[in-house]
């Protein structure tokens, strides 16, 4: 299988949309069920400069995003926020791991990032093996950090500092 990653554009979004529509993608973010395409319009359609939105394409199909907040307060500059998800069918296969590894080359070698913070909910085990893989740290669990499926759910705050 070969998976390409590039930056999103404008096209992809309804496919973006469908990943988080999918009932993994939306319980392990902090997306909401039935993303209306407006919403995801607006917010990857015309994204701020500090804003970074990569995707993963197999056989002409986007199948996983991830995005990248770099922020601009300037005592952290040095500093972004990061999520991502993918799609079900194509989990544990090796496409985060070819999100991460991009979104990070971006991050470290062209942006000049020194830490980069992620949440991921402490129950998801697969994407915290995956973080770990890349030298996510555990810094420290938010509890009630987030109310899905009914209940409040806890979850680790994690960083990369390079």
């Amino acid at each position: 299988m070969s998976v390409e990653i590039r930056h999103s554009k404008k096209e992809d979004i309804p496919e973006i949309r469908d990943i988080y529509a999918q009932s993994s993608c939306y319980a392990g973010t902090l997306q909401l069920p039935y993303p209306s395409l407006d919403k995801w319009e607006k917010f990857l359609g015309s994204t701020p400069e500090n804003f970074y939105s990569l995707v993963a394409v197999v056989d002409g199909k986007v199948v996983g995003q991830i995005g990248m907040e770099v922020f601009t307060n300037p005592r952290r500059k040095h500093v972004s926020n990061m999520g991502m998800a993918v799609s079900e069918e194509h989990q544990k296969i090796g496409v985060g791991t070819k999100l991460l590894e991009a979104m990070l080359n971006l991050a470290i070698n062209w942006l000049a990032i020194r830490r980069i913070e992620l949440e991921v909910y402490t129950d998801n085990e697969h994407a915290l093996g995956l973080y770990q893989k890349f030298g996510f740290e555990i810094e420290g669990t938010a509890k009630a950090y987030a109310f899905r499926g009914g209940e409040y759910a806890d979850v680790h705050l994690m960083a990369k500092v390079t």
